[in-house]
């Protein structure tokens, strides 16, 4: 055995030089010297390719953790003091100017949370949430969308018939103050709010959250959990408590409908309302303080409802064709996206409301004129010019159709209406597609309208607001139901008919009056200086069978950073979120002064806060912000709150603030006041 053993080479050996064709090496030796050569370059430099790995993971780890080690040694206010050497001394917040002013607490507070913003826990699910029970599933660091997406989304999901919990399902709101404090680590809600209020000297005594499940529609919180009747307990309780001082509500967001629809529900006779009588409102609150509310809707969220999508998807898919709409691994998420946020039937409270006479028409819109403003531009008319050529009057002039909210076209968006060549889809036969195997698991309402169907909305080229119902209704029928039983978006013409008495009407300004509280001051707050969507261009979609069957264009728009038409969507002013029509129109002329909506004459203010974003990165967010959520950390705007919360009332806030023309516009709009 020893015999048939390889000898092992020697110092000597690997010293001596290779063996050459004259001594009998031939080609197998010069093989040998190519492969050996490059082996013993690897032995001498001592690296391979793993250990380039090792060193570099390791070099991460050792970063990671020295630069952790020093944020966790280094004094609370270092951050601050390298802030201060950059940018200058930060103003002092706006708790503690007021508590220098010697501001204290007064009135109890409520903060009523908005859309997506309040937390969401697990009390039962199924199989596939086994160890989640109490656990965030919206909100917080949103882990479980990446460990369990189809659970996430299984658990996320109302039924589509009721609109209340699946078989087997509760999920419920976070309650207290962190329901809504922190959407997610480090990006805060209401948290600056609340941390201002407490330097005043407010605590949970006189600090509410009305925490609700943000997916119900409104009358169903009720139904399912009792959240209207907990609010009107605790603001019961809270004036009680804080020596009969009324309370200063303070909704943001979709909250501004869910407190409208408080307000009329908790003065209503039971068993639909809360039976607190006519004088409830007045007994109880001082003041509304309306954050960036879509009284009047959002066109966001009809392009929402309809592709799922919005100016922030049209923007990502013109940066990475393809990636949403892709099929690989079956991820198809703007599929999954529509099937879940159609089960929410609070996402229908936001629809635009009031038709053609609040939002325009085909060829008439009250922004009619309007323009992006910029500190090197000025508006003339309906034209747009630079300062460098106004003298010389060369402008190119722009006439945007917000009235038409879908336009399906870029022509369409332009072209006068007398050149618009419609087919009704009312009416048109839908036609089932045939069954798709590999995404009918995902498929939406778009599956049962099939390809005649879907061609039928395209034709009909531009919807203005009197028609969106009727196309939801086309393309969404089980969603719609649903919805037609809780939600109403028409313009009342005569309030006291009885039919007004109904909940479905409570959270349309339009079709409802505020309490008989004379004494009650209103607010709308909202950012401005932000382009907020107003309209949409669409297109059809390369294939209709597994695809949503339309989308934004976002080949549509120009170069011209001046421009109201950017990736598929016109734009106006307003948050980014809520146009400042919707936000405004009711605080500057539905509600001002006595009208049928406001029969008590209830005083109403309407303040704008001009969007100034931060300078660098170390400002965060920004204490000027007017982002539809970055205004709660906006420094005006708390200021404001502190002091009508500690007594002060509108009239010494200074009254109306504004930078817009939402007088100009609400003139335009023509209603029976």
């Amino acid at each position: 055995m020893s015999l048939l053993r390889r000898r092992k080479r020697s110092d000597d050996d690997a010293q001596q030089p290779p063996h050459t064709a004259e001594d009998g090496g031939g080609d197998d030796d010069k093989k040998f010297k190519s492969q050996k050569k490059p082996g013993k370059k690897r032995r001498r430099n001592g690296y391979s390719c793993v250990d380039s790995c090792c060193w570099l993971v390791g070099c991460i780890c050792t970063t990671w953790w020295l630069l952790l080690f020093l944020y966790n040694t280094m004094p609370a206010s270092f951050p601050q003091y390298v802030t201060e050497k950059i940018t200058g001394p930060l103003p002092d917040p706006p708790g503690v100017r007021c508590v220098k002013e010697g501001l204290m607490p007064k009135h109890p507070v409520v903060f009523v949370p908005g859309i997506v913003t309040g937390g969401l826990e697990l009390w039962e699910g199924h199989e596939c949430a086994e160890g989640l029970f109490r656990k965030r599933l919206w909100g917080g660091t949103f882990g479980e969308i990446y460990r369990r997406p189809s659970c996430w989304l299984q658990h996320m999901s109302l039924d589509n018939e009721t609109g209340l919990d699946p078989a087997g399902i509760r999920v419920r709101p976070v309650s207290g103050l962190v329901a809504a404090d922190y959407f997610a680590p480090g990006y805060f809600v209401w948290a600056v709010l609340i941390a201002n209020l407490a330097r005043v000297g407010y605590e949970e005594k006189n600090m509410y959250m009305a925490a609700y499940d943000w997916r119900l529609s409104f009358q169903n919180t009720e139904v399912r959990d009792r959240t209207l009747s907990c609010i009107k307990s605790n603001i019961e309780l809270m004036v009680e408590i804080n020596d009969g001082h009324k309370a200063v509500i303070i909704p943001h967001s979709m909250g501004v409908l869910y407190f409208l629809h408080f307000m009329k529900w908790v003065e209503a006779p039971a068993p639909m309302g809360g039976g607190g009588g006519p004088d409830w409102c007045a007994k109880h609150i001082k003041a509304v303080m309306n954050i960036g509310g879509p009284l009047l809707g959002a066109p966001k969220a009809l392009s929402g409802l309809f592709s799922a999508e919005a100016k922030d998807v049209a923007f990502a898919r013109g940066i990475a064709p393809g990636v949403l709409d892709s099929d690989v691994f079956h991820i198809q998420t703007l599929q999954h996206i529509m099937r879940m946020s159609r089960t929410w039937d609070s996402t229908m409270s936001m629809i635009p409301k009031g038709g053609e006479t609040i939002w325009g028409g085909l060829d008439w819109s009250p922004e009619e004129g309007y323009l992006p403003s910029n500190k090197t531009h000025e508006n003339i008319g309906n034209s747009f010019c630079s300062k460098n050529e106004s003298d010389s009057k060369v402008c190119q002039a722009r006439h945007p159709n917000y009235g038409r909210i879908i336009s399906f076209g870029r022509d369409v968006a332009e072209s006068h209406s007398s050149k618009l060549e419609r087919i009704d889809f009312r009416g048109a036969v839908k036609g089932k597609n045939h069954a798709n195997s590999t995404c009918r698991d995902v498929w939406t309402e778009y599956h049962e309208m099939g390809f005649s169907g879907i061609k039928a909305i395209a034709e009909y080229k531009a919807y203005t607001a009197r028609d969106l119902l009727d196309m939801l209704e086309f393309v969404a029928p089980k969603m719609m139901e649903r919805g037609n039983v809780h939600f109403s978006h028409g313009l009342a013409e005569n309030l006291d008919d009885p039919k007004y008495a109904h909940y479905k009407y409570w959270s349309n300004a339009l079709e409802t009056k505020l309490p008989n509280a004379p004494d009650m001051e209103i607010y709308s707050m909202y950012g401005v200086g932000i382009p907020t969507e107003r309209a949409y261009v669409y297109k059809l979609a390369p294939t209709a069978e597994c695809y949503i069957p339309f989308q934004i264009d976002n080949t549509a728009g120009d170069t011209d950073e001046h421009v109201c038409l950017k990736d598929g969507v016109y734009t106006v002013d307003g948050d980014e979120t809520v146009p400042a029509l919707s936000a405004g129109f009711m605080c500057a002329k539905g509600w001002r002064g006595k009208t049928r909506f406001n029969p008590s004459g209830i005083k109403t203010y309407v303040r704008e806060y001009d969007h100034n974003p931060p300078s660098n990165f170390l400002e965060g967010r920004g204490t000027q912000s007017g982002a539809h959520v970055d205004i709660m950390g906006n420094f005006q705007l708390i200021e404001d709150v502190i002091r009508v919360a500690a007594g002060g009332s509108g009239e010494q806030l200074g009254g109306d603030r504004v930078y817009t023309d939402i007088f100009k516009w609400s003139d335009k709009i023509n209603i029976k006041l």
